[in-house]
């Protein structure tokens, strides 16, 4: 869809946000768009965000309610104000005034994944270090007076699938880079919540003087390394957009050698790359690529390092 329609004449911003606005339409591994990874209280909220790499304005919007089209959003936060980050339900009485229809987002998949949590105790959740134990019930939860530290739990409790991101970096004949993120975050997620998906420089980063970079996977670790704005980084300094990628997951790797993540890059020349952080049952890591050397949309595997 974003390749069609920069063959059209859209913008590189038009691409990434039709682009990604296909995978809210077709709710692309349960993990974008509505009806998916419903929070603790059942309800599934968007995180999106957009860059553009001509002007580094950035449009996002997180924890959105009762409309569909995020990326849509995001786009109309960079055209019709002067922020870059809107959330909640003030994020979505802004989208209705943009026109937006304001409609339910929760389907039958994702009240019975919602249910089926309830009943095997809320387990695996978000919490820790807190009363009654999270580990074993469904709270509500609070603070212990007596405060014993637990290891958190590791990867293998949750599923890689409890959090996914289209993420898509879309570089122009002439240069111009465009970034973009749509995620419904992670499955189960504590209310309020949001990940690396929305945060410029963490979900993804455009710039037009050096390349864009879009990172997917456990968004409350991999945010707090800005991967995608470090990656965007390498590359202006002349490094590889696959070594790029690779830099920026073993960064990561070092304080978290279990995060389930992986980050694609791009450059102004149209190279690109992408590297994943190696964990069981997560060993390689699949990416679609688009270009004038292909003939069609092109499936792309790394292994994971």
């Amino acid at each position: 869809t974003a390749w069609r329609i920069l063959q059209l004449g859209g913008s590189e911003l038009d691409a990434v946000e039709r682009g990604c606005g296909q995978c809210e339409i077709d709710q692309c591994d349960g993990s974008v768009g509505y009806g998916g990874s419903p929070d603790e209280s059942g309800e599934t909220t968007l995180d999106a965000m957009i860059m553009d790499g001509n002007t580094m304005e950035v449009g996002a919007v997180a924890d959105l309610r009762h409309v569909k089209n995020a990326i849509g959003v995001a786009r109309k936060v960079i055209e019709y104000t002067k922020h870059t980050l809107l959330v909640g339900e003030s994020a979505s009485l802004f989208a209705v005034r943009m026109g937006f229809p304001y409609e339910d987002l929760t389907t039958q998949k994702s009240l019975s994944v919602y249910s089926q949590w309830l009943n095997q105790s809320c387990q695996p959740n978000y919490w820790k270090n807190v009363v009654p134990d999270s580990s074993k019930s469904c709270g509500p939860y609070k603070r212990p007076e007596k405060v014993t530290y637990k290891e958190e739990q590791t990867i293998s409790q949750r599923s890689v699938h409890n959090h996914d991101t289209i993420g898509m970096v879309v570089i122009g004949g002439n240069g111009t880079v465009a970034s973009g993120t749509s995620t419904n975050g992670a499955v189960h997620k504590i209310p309020g919540r949001v990940g690396d998906s929305p945060i410029a420089g963490a979900g993804s980063y455009a710039d037009s003087t050096a390349g864009g970079a879009a990172a997917t996977g456990d968004g409350d670790i991999m945010m707090r390394f800005l991967p995608s704005y470090q990656a965007v980084e390498y590359m202006r300094m002349g490094t590889d957009p696959t070594v790029a990628c690779q830099k920026v997951i073993s960064r990561i790797q070092k304080y978290a050698p279990k995060f389930f993540g992986a980050v694609i890059c791009a450059n102004t020349t149209g190279s690109y790359g992408a590297a994943c952080n190696k964990i069981p049952g997560f060993t390689q890591f699949h990416f679609m690529v688009s270009s004038p050397l292909l003939s069609q949309p092109t499936e792309q595997v790394v292994d994971c390092i």
